[in-house]
């Protein structure tokens, strides 16, 4: 699977140029060709070496409306497409159940 995910960034960057990816679930569908991802990174605290978690959420356009609430999804950056939606969905990676 991942070799997929590879090949199939690799051959959109030659159309587009280098994109950032993320990968996250969706916590919402409600609105019409737009997913809101929600992006889960942990880090380590610069001084207490606490693990820390850190929560984005990213507006994602959503063409066919494929994705639902819980799908894990890879997102990419593209040119803005409303105040708030920056992404798109390259593809749905696991479905929820």
């Amino acid at each position: 699977m991942d070799e997929t995910i590879k090949t199939d960034t690799a051959a959109a960057a030659v159309v587009r140029g280098h994109r950032k990816t993320r990968v996250g679930n969706v916590i919402s569908d409600a609105q019409n060709k737009t997913i809101v991802v929600e992006i889960v990174t942990r880090s380590a605290h610069p001084r207490y070496k606490k693990v820390v978690k850190s929560h984005v959420r990213y507006a994602a356009h959503d063409e066919n409306n494929e994705a639902k609430v819980g799908d894990q999804v890879m997102i990419a950056e593209t040119r803005p497409l409303s105040k708030t939606k920056h992404w798109r969905l390259v593809k749905i990676i696991s479905r929820s159940e």
